[in-house]
């Protein structure tokens, strides 16, 4: 029997139940995935809160580590026992083991543990192509990076400084402003009380950010505007305190003719060749390390709900990981 989360209505992070769940054996194409560290991310409490309709009832979760305890029918390059992990598309990561599409699986590399790879893969696969297949970031370009203390945002600006990037960093209060340092942003700016546009002006010598990668959303969309140089890009990639709504393509010429995307990952990691190359060039960053992870807090997969309450509540730095 697996244990595994369940949803019935969507809501705060109290709508989270558990259930004992019996699996058949793995369909054709299909692995039985034993979770050993289980992945915490935003796009989670956004499924849970409604905010991205998912059919109900539902799992939660889809970022895991773990291990292969069956193949189905037709798998191939995947045997019992291999250490493998998962980012979805299938929600259901919450659980102790699942049955799940071989496709959606990463083989992992003996030099990256189990912890890393769970705290790391989705976070990091995001930085991979939101740095280098959708802004197509270049040495020396001033970058603006939303919450930088977070478990993404870490991971950005870790990325942008080995890519040689001048980095600019947000973060919601002073306790936060050394793990952005730590992660090498060249300036950090405090979300709450700075001008955050006034500043970026100021740093770039009035010229403003080649790009901004906001993670927030609502609460930074005008400081990002007003922030990011004439024909620069602003990348709108989370919705942490809520959907940017009724923006105008005028509003985009009258800030300086910027460009706006929004992107999500499974645009970016959707053929085969794709996933290999985006996943191999994360590893290679962990391996090399250009990119370290910072394990901020763990709990224990069955407090799944405190670890949503402190995630929207800006209580957690770096990532954060489940273990069942």
């Amino acid at each position: 029997m697996a244990r595994a989360a369940k949803i019935e209505t969507t809501g705060g992070p109290e709508v989270i139940g558990w259930a004992d769940v019996e699996l058949p054996s793995p369909g054709p194409g299909e692995v039985r995935m034993r979770n050993t560290v289980v992945g915490l991310n935003f796009i989670d409490t956004y499924f849970r809160s409604g905010l991205y309709p998912v059919p109900l009832p539902s799992g939660l979760g889809q970022e895991a580590a773990g291990v292969i305890e069956a193949v189905g029918e037709g798998v191939t390059g995947f045997a019992p026992g291999d250490r493998v992990a998962t980012f979805g598309p299938p929600i259901g990561a919450y659980a102790t083991e699942r049955n799940l599409p071989a496709s959606s699986l990463f083989r992992l590399p003996d030099t990256v543990d189990d912890e890393t790879a769970a705290a790391a893969l989705l976070k990091g696969c995001t930085a991979e192509f939101l740095i280098e297949r959708c802004a197509r970031v270049q040495p020396g370009w001033p970058v603006l990076v939303h919450a930088a203390a977070g478990g993404v945002g870490q991971i950005l600006v870790q990325w942008l400084k080995a890519i040689g990037a001048e980095v600019i960093g947000t973060v919601g209060s002073e306790a936060k402003v050394a793990a952005a340092r730590g992660a090498g942003a060249d300036h950090v700016l405090l979300s709450r009380s700075d001008d955050i546009a006034a500043r970026v002006r100021d740093i770039t010598g009035g010229a403003g950010v080649a790009v901004v990668f906001d993670g927030v959303g609502k609460a930074t969309w005008e400081a990002s505007l007003a922030a990011t140089r004439r024909r620069g890009l602003i990348v709108s990639y989370g919705n942490a305190s809520g959907a940017v709504e009724g923006v105008q393509l005028r509003t985009l010429a009258s800030h300086g003719s910027l460009f706006v995307s929004r992107p999500t990952s499974f645009d970016y990691y959707v053929t085969p060749e794709e996933r290999a190359a985006g996943a191999g060039r994360l590893f290679a960053m962990l391996e090399s390390k250009a990119v370290r992870v910072v394990i901020g807090q763990r709990f224990a997969l069955a407090d799944v709900a405190a670890a949503h309450a402190a995630l929207e509540a800006g209580e957690t730095t770096g990532s954060t990981v489940l273990l069942p």
